[in-house]
C-alpha cells in the first residue's frame, strides 16, 4: 500500500491483483517478516508489478531459494512472460536460462558475447562431458575406436572421460554392455550449454581470445526477452 500511494495513478487498485499474480494474496494480512525468502522475492516481484510495466528486469530472481522456492519463482517468471509481459532475467545459471527463457545474451567483460535463440546456442554447444567407470576402461577404450562420434580419452581423477552426443553415447554403451564391459557410473560433468558459456566468456590472460576460438561479438547489448 505504502508503495502503491508513492507511485500514484491506479496503483492502489491493483494491489489485490499483484497479490494473486504472485500467489500471496491468501497471505496479504500477515506482517513481512513472518514471510519465507521465498516469499519476500515474490512481494518484491508484486511491488514492481504495481504500475502494470511492459518491461519487468529480474535480477537473480532465485538466488538464495530453497528448491521449492526456486520452482515457485521459475513458474512464475514462466506465467509473466506467458501473459506478455516482457520480462529480462540476469542469472548465472545456464539450466535455469535453459528452462525458462526463449533468447540469451551471454556478457563478458561488459560486451556481448553472444545474443540469440536457445535453440541457436544449443546448436553452438559442444558435446556433453561426462565422467564414465567400467569394468575394464582399456577395453572400453580400444572399443571407443569403432564409434568415431565417440571421444573417450582418460579422465584426470580416474575412470574415462566421454564426450559425445546423446544418441552416440547410448550406442557406445550399449556396445560396452554387449561386449561384456559393464558401465558401474556415468556422471554429467558440464552441460553442453555450460560448456559453451565459458568458451564464450573465458579468456585467455596473453592473448585476451576467448577460448576454443569463438570470438565474441563487439555490438552493445539491446535487449533479450524471456
Amino acid at each position: 500500500m505504502l508503495l502503491a500511494g508513492l507511485d500514484g495513478g491506479d496503483a492502489d487498485s491493483r494491489i489485490d491483483q499483484v497479490l494473486d499474480v504472485v500467489d500471496l494474496a491468501g497471505r496479504a494480512g500477515d506482517k513481512v517478516g513472518g514471510y519465507s525468502f521465498g516469499m519476500r522475492q515474490r512481494l518484491g516481484v508484486a511491488a514492481s508489478l504495481l504500475r502494470d510495466p511492459r518491461l519487468l528486469v529480474l535480477d537473480e530472481p532465485a538466488n538464495g531459494l530453497d528448491p521449492a522456492g526456486i520452482r515457485d519463482m521459475r513458474a512464475l517468471v514462466t506465467r509473466l512472460a506467458g501473459s506478455g509481459l516482457t520480462v529480462l532475467l540476469s542469472s548465472h545459471n545456464m539450466d535455469e536460462v535453459e528452462e525458462i527463457c526463449d533468447n540469451v545474451t551471454i556478457m563478458r567483460t561488459g560486451r556481448v558475447a553472444y545474443h540469440g535463440s536457445i535453440d541457436e546456442l544449443r546448436a553452438q554447444a559442444p558435446d556433453p562431458s561426462h565422467r564414465l567407470a567400467t569394468s575394464d576402461d582399456d577395453h572400453a577404450m580400444r572399443l571407443s575406436a569403432e564409434h568415431p562420434a565417440v571421444s573417450v580419452t582418460a579422465h584426470h581423477d580416474g575412470g574415462l572421460a566421454l564426450r559425445a552426443q546423446t544418441a552416440d553415447a547410448d550406442n557406445y554403451l550399449i556396445a560396452l554392455g554387449r561386449a561384456g564391459v559393464a558401465v558401474r557410473a556415468l556422471h554429467l560433468e558440464i552441460a553442453p550449454l555450460e560448456s559453451l558459456f565459458f568458451m564464450l566468456t573465458e579468456t585467455d590472460s596473453a592473448t585476451g581470445s576467448t577460448q576454443a576460438g569463438l570470438q565474441p561479438r563487439s555490438r552493445n547489448l539491446t535487449g533479450a526477452t524471456p
